[in-house]
């Protein structure tokens, strides 16, 4: 049996917003932001991502319709708000959280895309788009370097493999259950290690090397 977004249960796309909200209110916690600000980034990472998607689909945000989608950001600036001063390992936190956002929101955008009529290349990119696009907001509304821009991390490729997978799968017909979870592993997988061993894509021209004394390298 396949797996339709239309039919698939609304907790995989809130559980995402909820991973992406954690990020938010971590970033916000390490500026020392005020708990309406945590509040305010984590609804920005955690429902802009789906917001830029359904505006691109030409619907109504699913963040607008369902009040559901407000009660991820909420629990997770309140569970930030008592439980980040205990908390050690800030950086490695903020990563695990939002690269199970990633790997879920790469697949739900896919398949809302795809569910909508958009062609499997159209859907990728758009699968990307949700994937990337609500980390993008939360670092830029911090003042922060964009993961998707930081040349000593690889952030868009695992959402890239993870929307390519979901694409394909679901054109011939096996896109289920047990491989969402498959893909979602992946995707996951491949951001942390790409994280934790400093992998880099090669640069924007052949032959360019990195310097360690450029700014934010």
């Amino acid at each position: 049996m396949t797996f339709a977004f239309d039919n698939s249960p609304v907790w995989l796309d809130l559980l995402g917003v909820f991973f992406f909200a954690v990020s938010g209110s971590l970033l916000a916690a390490r500026k020392q932001i005020d708990i309406v600000g945590s509040l305010l980034l984590a609804s920005l990472v955690g429902l802009g991502g789906g917001v830029i998607r359904d505006v691109i689909l030409v619907i109504v945000p699913a963040a607008f319709t369902n009040p559901a989608y407000l009660a991820p950001p909420l629990l997770a600036t309140v569970l930030v708000f008592f439980l980040f001063s205990s908390v050690q390992r800030y950086t490695s936190l903020l990563v695990l959280f939002d690269a199970a956002g990633l790997a879920l929101f790469c697949m739900t955008g896919t398949l809302k895309a795809l569910a909508t009529g958009l062609n499997p290349v159209a859907s990728v990119l758009l699968g990307v788009t949700t994937a990337v696009g609500g980390g993008l907001l939360r670092d830029i509304t911090a003042n922060e370097v964009p993961e998707l821009f930081n040349p000593k991390d690889i952030y868009a490729l695992p959402a890239f493999v993870g929307s390519s997978l979901t694409a394909v799968l679901w054109v011939l017909g096996v896109f289920n259950v047990l491989t969402a979870a498959g893909i979602a592993a992946l995707v996951f997988t491949f951001r942390v290690l790409a994280w934790r061993r400093s992998w880099q894509a090669p640069l924007a021209v052949r032959g360019w090397q990195r310097r360690a004394s450029d700014p934010g390298l």
